[in-house]
């Protein structure tokens, strides 16, 4: 079935909101609204943000002859959730309620301001795949300490769009494939497909991730302990360092990966190894997925900014090309994504999700047996 709605796609970001016009699945409009700094440092809250951000959208949608009467359908960036399974949700007062309660990220806004939209034109509202996606098998989740479990934090919108996409190419359907995605920007998340779900992956909230540009990634607990207890950083310091002065930034003082590979070009030893040594740890996670799919892979998938790296590409192929064939889609596809999973919905291809906020783990105590993936 056909989707022939006119969409509008909403991602909250840190300085900006990422708004994008669909029809079906063609881009007829896109733009970055940028805020003033001053201007959103001087709200108390995130939710705070949301009439400033909602009416700078709607004056650069007019500008452009857009009026949100004319939407059918409006799809937000997800953010603030309970773990819950991937898909597209119709935003609902539990949805809404979650979301207002822990905006800890502009992306929290996105339901929001999509829910206000709904309500003005009558047209309903959706979020789909938001970065509290959790799919994780109960064996992925325990760890050496009793009551301490691995969560799913990761780029699921971007994961579960090119994975879709990959299952296409491959002429399969998501769910009858089996793939490991990596979603390589500056933050970098590696996961394992299996037939629709995403049987593991990282938690990038918690720096559990191959270093990138920004981030430290995995480091040995005894190294961090003795950070914290080492009197020079604060706790605040300690998050910065894991996830936003890591990587790159710690390194080299920047995040900006094309000024680390033009210190390479020009001899840079340092520069060289520090970029190599991002590629073997991805390629590491991603030979680890092999083995939590037993082999059983149909396909690699990269994506995210720094995928437009050939180097990068051909250094991954190298060391992992043996496990299966590589498909490539580089750069960022966060808007195509929120209106596919919108566009599906609406055609009638997937029936959206009632979001429950019911969580998706109490603990091995209820553990009463499943597909543990071993």
């Amino acid at each position: 079935m056909e989707c022939k709605h006119l969409i509008l796609a909403i991602n909250p970001g840190s300085t900006s909101t990422k708004i994008a016009v669909f029809r079906e699945y063609e881009k007829l409009f896109a733009h970055d609204v940028f805020h003033d700094a001053d201007a959103l440092h001087s709200f108390p809250s995130i939710m705070d943000q949301l009439d400033y951000r909602r009416d700078m959208i709607v004056a650069n949608l007019e500008a452009e002859g857009y009026k949100i009467s004319d939407f059918d359908a409006f799809v937000g960036r997800g953010g603030g959730l309970n773990p819950c399974a991937g898909g597209t949700y119709r935003v609902g007062s539990r949805l809404l309620s979650d979301a207002r309660t822990n905006s800890f990220h502009p992306a929290s806004l996105g339901s929001v301001i999509a829910d206000e939209f709904a309500s003005v034109a009558g047209k309903p509202a959706f979020v789909v795949n938001p970065p509290d996606v959790d799919e994780l098998t109960p064996v992925a989740r325990i760890t050496g300490l009793k009551d301490v479990y691995r969560e799913s934090r990761f780029h699921a919108l971007s994961h579960k769009e090119v994975g879709r996409r990959a299952a296409k190419e491959l002429g399969k359907k998501y769910g009858e494939v089996n793939l490991i995605v990596a979603h390589i920007g500056g933050g970098i998340s590696v996961g394992a497909h299996r037939k629709g779900k995403i049987i593991d992956t990282n938690d990038l909230m918690n720096g559990d991730c191959p270093m990138a540009p920004t981030r430290a990634g995995t480091l040995a607990p005894g190294q961090i302990v003795n950070m914290c207890y080492s009197g020079k950083y604060s706790q605040d310091d300690m998050r910065a360092l894991i996830l936003k002065n890591g990587g790159f930034v710690s390194h080299f003082g920047t995040s900006d990966v094309l000024e680390i590979l033009k210190m390479a070009d020009e001899g840079s030893g340092k520069a060289a190894l520090v970029f190599d040594s991002m590629i073997y740890q991805i390629g590491k996670q991603i030979g680890s997925f092999a083995a939590v799919l037993h082999g059983e892979v149909d396909g690699i998938v990269l994506t995210g900014g720094i995928a437009r790296s050939e180097l990068l590409v051909e250094r991954l192929k190298k060391m992992t090309g043996f496990l299966a064939d590589f498909i490539v889609y580089p750069g960022e596809l966060e808007m195509e994504a929120l209106a596919a999973g919108a566009c599906r919905a609406l055609s009638g291809e997937v029936e959206a999700g009632e979001y429950s906020g019911d969580p998706v783990w109490t603990g091995y105590e209820n553990y009463k047996g499943d597909d543990s993936g071993i």
